[in-house]
Parts: C-alpha cells; sequence; structure tokens
C-alpha cells in the first residue's frame, strides 16, 4: 500500500516540477509525507500479537483435519493471516493460509490439512502477520509451533463398520454358532443315525459296541490368521493419495477385529526384502489395541519385495495349518514369478488368501478416449501390464489360492466377506 500510495503521487509531483522549476524540491512534499505516514503506521501497528495452533492427540492417515488457529493482536488491528509450515506427512489446502477476521483483536480460523503417511508431523512454524491502522504496512511475526501430531493407521472402519458386520454376523448365527456334525474339530462320539457322513463312523468303536457310531465335530473356533504385508517399494505408492500400505493395514485390522470377535487367534507379519515385523498371535478382543499399536511400526520400504524369504520364513515358524492372508502389489514379472513360487509350497500346508487393490489409475487411462498418439500408447501399456497382472492372479488361484481384488474403499468389507466364507465353509 506504501508503494501504491508513493506512486499515486508521482504525477502530481511532475506537474508542480514543471509548473513551478524554481520551487521543484516541493515535489519531493509527497514521497516524504508518504514516508511518514509508513513510520507512524508501523510503530502504531507493532503492538504485541499472538497466535497458536491446536493440534489433536493423534489423526488417523489419510483424515482431513480442520486445526483451529486462534489469533490475538491489537483492538484496532480487524484482519490478520496465518499460514502453517509444510511438513511431509501432511497436505496443506490453500496451502496452508487462512484469513482470520478480528473482534477487538481475538479471532479464530480453522486450517485444513490432510495426513498423507503414518509417522509423526511435526509442522515447525505458524505464520502471523496484519497490518498496521492506517493499512500502510505489513508486520509479521513468527512463532514456534513446539507440538506434534502422531498418524496412526487408520482404524475408523472397524470403528463405523465393526458393530454393524457383528450385528450381521449374529443374525446369520455366525456368533454364537455352534454346529454339531459339521466341521474339523472332535465334539463327541454318537450313534449313527441317518444322514450322517458315513465318513465319519468310527468302526473301531462301533465294533467294540456292536452297533454304528460315528464321530460327532463341531467347527473349530481358534483358528490361525496371519495378516501378512508387503510394505515394498510398490506398496508405498498412493492410492487416492494414501499409500496402498496404510490401505492394507486398514483392510487387516478391520478383518483382524473381526476375527478376534469371532474366537480366532490373528498375528501381524510385516516384510520388504526381508522379515521385518512379527508379533506372534493373540486371542481375545481385547488384544486389538495390541495389533493397533503394533501396526503403526509397520514402516516404509524403497527396497524390492522378497516373497522367497519372507513366505519361506513365515511357513518355517507356523507350527500348524494357518490361513495366510497376504497383501502386495503384482508390478513385474519377474517379481511375479517367484510370488507364484512361493506361493506353490505355501499353500501345499496353509490356506493363503491374496489380497491385492483394483489399480484404478491403469483402468481410467484404458477407459479413457485418446485424444493424441501418446495417449493410444498409455492405453496399450496400461492393457499389458493389466492383462499380466490378470496371468499371475489366474496362476494363484490354479495353484488353490483364494484371491480378493477390490477398490481401496470396498477392500476391508470384501476381505471380512470373503474370510466368512472360508470359515462357513470350514476350509480353514
Amino acid at each position: 500500500m506504501a508503494a501504491l500510495a508513493a506512486a499515486a503521487g508521482a504525477p502530481v509531483a511532475l506537474i508542480v516540477a514543471l509548473a513551478f522549476p524554481a520551487r521543484w524540491y516541493a515535489a519531493l512534499a509527497w514521497p516524504a509525507a508518504v514516508s511518514l505516514l509508513v513510520l507512524v503506521d508501523a510503530w502504531r501497528g507493532a503492538g504485541r500479537a499472538t497466535a497458536a495452533i491446536a493440534l489433536p492427540d493423534s489423526a488417523p492417515v489419510g483424515a482431513t483435519l480442520d486445526l483451529a488457529v486462534s489469533v490475538r493482536t491489537d483492538p484496532r488491528v480487524r484482519t490478520a493471516e496465518v499460514a502453517l509450515a509444510t511438513d511431509p506427512l501432511l497436505a496443506l489446502a490453500d496451502d496452508g493460509r487462512r484469513r482470520v477476521p478480528l473482534v477487538e483483536g481475538v479471532g479464530a480460523a480453522a486450517v485444513t490439512v490432510t495426513t498423507r503417511r503414518r509417522g509423526t508431523a511435526r509442522p515447525a512454524t505458524l505464520w502471523l502477520r496484519w497490518r498496521g491502522p492506517l493499512g500502510l504496512t505489513w508486520h509479521q511475526r513468527t512463532l514456534p509451533i513446539g507440538a506434534a501430531l502422531p498418524i496412526l493407521p487408520d482404524i475408523r472402519p472397524v470403528r463405523q463398520r465393526g458393530a454393524e458386520l457383528l450385528r450381521r454376523l449374529a443374525f446369520e448365527g455366525l456368533v454364537a454358532q455352534h454346529e454339531r456334525g459339521d466341521g474339523s474339530e472332535f465334539e463327541a462320539l454318537v450313534e449313527f443315525r441317518p444322514g450322517m457322513d458315513r465318513r465319519a463312523i468310527d468302526w473301531k468303536q462301533s465294533a467294540r459296541h456292536t452297533r454304528l457310531y460315528a464321530k460327532d465335530y463341531r467347527p473349530e473356533r481358534n483358528s490361525q490368521i496371519v495378516f501378512a504385508l508387503d510394505t515394498a517399494r510398490q506398496m508405498s505408492e498412493p492410492v487416492d493419495d494414501v499409500p496402498r500400505i496404510d490401505r492394507a493395514v486398514t483392510a487387516a485390522l478391520l478383518a483382524a477385529w473381526v476375527a478376534l470377535k469371532l474366537g480366532d487367534r490373528v498375528a501381524l507379519e510385516a516384510f520388504d526384502d526381508r522379515p521385518r515385523l512379527s508379533t506372534g498371535f493373540v486371542g481375545g478382543a481385547r488384544a486389538f489395541a495390541t495389533l493397533q499399536h503394533r501396526a503403526a511400526a509397520i514402516d516404509y520400504s524403497a527396497t524390492e519385495s522378497n516373497y522367497t524369504f519372507a513366505l519361506s520364513d513365515l511357513h518355517g515358524r507356523l507350527t500348524r495349518r494357518s490361513t495366510v492372508v497376504l497383501f502386495t502389489e503384482v508390478t513385474d514379472q519377474v517379481a511375479a514369478d517367484a510370488l507364484v513360487r512361493a506361493a506353490a509350497r505355501l499353500v501345499q500346508r496353509h490356506l493363503l488368501l491374496l489380497v491385492v487393490l483394483r489399480d484404478a489409475e491403469l483402468e481410467e487411462i484404458i477407459a479413457r478416449a485418446p485424444a493424441r498418439p501418446v495417449d493410444i500408447t498409455r492405453a496399450v501399456t496400461a492393457a499389458a501390464l493389466l492383462r499380466d497382472r490378470l496371468l499371475v492372479l489366474t496362476r494363484l488361484r490354479h495353484l488353490g489360492a483364494h484371491v480378493v481384488e477390490a477398490a481401496h474403499h470396498e477392500v476391508g468389507e470384501r476381505l471380512v466377506a470373503a474370510y466368512l466364507d472360508l470359515k462357513r465353509r470350514h476350509l480353514q
């Protein structure tokens, strides 16, 4: 504003100098007056001012937050502006800037941020600036924040959908289900009745009692579920601004919560070029907090996946038949061949459930009408990548693995549905 005021007086000063050449110095009165007003504005506006931003105790990854900013300045100031320093873990709307209207020098606003990755965000600085009473000068203050924002795995689907899923399971009879005669765990020896499976006849006991007796089974309640998460380079790429691994962690926690409620035992595994995390098996609904805490320690990686090492190590540590839920992303043929070979050994003893996210970006490239020759090249390349992925998933299905492929916002519920289907069919 001061520069505009000085420039506005330039034509007047030129006219005065031309009209009164002997008194040309009178033309300097305008810039001198502007300079004096600037000094007065700077002096009167340099009052005490402060601002503070409120950070929550924690936030889930992929969440959009409105961080409250409070401002207190001289009562003569009508508006102020704040700006939040950038952080690699946060995406700032409007570059983190907000205009704050003030009443008697007090006001508040909200800075909108989106959490991008897990970790601890530490925005170091909050800038505050305001105009002097005459509007000719800006005053700026740099305020250290000194607080941190822990970004944790997203368990909002557990809170939002978990109770609804349990109600649905209770309605279908899976929560309190006690199916006799059909399952994998021995319950009792009963007299054989028409309609029972003849393979359940215990011929030794039948010969001893001179009548037919059969073994009565019930579904096993303490099945072991291992959620193995690939944290390598391809899983760190974003899907709708959130890394794939964070989408996988959210889906795994939702399925783990349901499994714990149904009486199964759950473990988390994480690997890239080698195993990185192993929680061991836990059981009971109270163990979910432990899984959530350990899942927060799953790190991002820039290395390639070593399926042979990771799945062989897991296979060697599992002492009984388990369900292995593998979250990964197939990107090249070499890695795909390694995955198929490792899966072939794993399915000989365990049940493998592979979970992959649909690549909406590639599907969009294929569906988009080409406008330039380069668009055709991109569409052909995208179609080839999707075709290679389909081939790998088909090979895994032929080996006996089960596959869940879903969009990121559906993968949690699709995984729970697949887990429950396997449980109903007593395949675990």
